[in-house]
């Protein structure tokens, strides 16, 4: 796939806490969600099945109260983030934006560069290395209002974004996971250095609430159902709904504005 790299002419201000914000960042997609809210969510790159549906929860009712999710577009949790969010999700790549890396992610980072917003701080044909992982965390973790980890390994580079969100005063918080599992949160947990999500609804209440609405077909929206699953249901009134700006009508999914 053939894209446009431009380069930003303004560094985000959030990046401004960085003790080395990136000089100059290259972007592909949509740069009005930079003036979004935003969360960052990462995790490992093999969650268990309770991760992956904990993951793609969190970041869909936080993208229905209009945040935008940060990840690093790695296999795993930061995918499903993505996901869940999508369209309203930034990708903070790890490579120069002439590469769809990783390729398993390759259909996902097309969708990202078309519909949502992607961010390097290399020039072309740069290829990711071990350290430019390390280095593309900080951004991920500064642009989120906080940081939610939500399945990490002791000894991982997940832990390593936990401790640049302690460095820049980034609050964490981590699901609860059963003993033996996700002992890097786990660790956060017993040193005080996170704080848990016992219910998804009242966390992310915290941060706003999905606009209330007696119209059935605008609560059936909140789900982001798919379209074609809206029409059986409601008919053409999906597309009156989306004239009137009430939904947005993307890859075959609805919306709620």
């Amino acid at each position: 796939m053939h894209v446009m790299i431009s380069q930003l002419l303004d560094i985000p201000s959030e990046l401004e806490i960085l003790k080395k914000p990136p000089s100059e960042l290259f972007f592909v997609g949509n740069c009005d969600l930079l003036h979004s809210k935003k969360i960052s969510i990462v995790g490992t790159r093999r969650p268990i099945s309770y991760t992956k549906e904990q993951t793609f929860k969190l970041a869909q009712k936080f993208s229905q109260i209009g945040y935008c999710i940060v990840s690093g577009a790695a296999m795993g949790v930061d995918a499903i983030a993505h996901r869940g969010s999508f369209p309203n999700t930034i990708a903070v790549m790890a490579n120069s934006l002439d590469y769809q890396y990783p390729a398993v992610n390759r259909t996902l980072i097309n969708d990202i560069y078309k519909n949502s917003l992607a961010l390097s701080e290399y020039k072309e044909d740069y290829r990711a290395t071990k350290y430019s992982f390390v280095i593309r965390n900080r951004i991920v973790v500064a642009l989120g209002e906080v940081l939610i980890i939500s399945e990490a390994d002791e000894n991982s580079g997940t832990m390593r974004s936990a401790k640049i969100a302690l460095d820049l005063g980034k609050k964490i918080f981590v699901l609860p996971h059963r003993l033996g599992e996700s002992r890097g949160t786990q660790k956060l947990l017993s040193e005080g250095n996170a704080e848990l999500i016992l219910d998804i609804d009242e966390f992310v209440g915290r941060f706003g609430q999905v606009q209330k609405s007696n119209d059935p077909f605008l609560i059936y929206c909140q789900s982001t159902p798919l379209l074609s699953e809206a029409l059986a249901k409601f008919g053409t009134n999906v597309y009156e709904y989306e004239l009137e700006g009430k939904i947005k009508i993307e890859n075959l999914k609805v919306y709620l504005l």
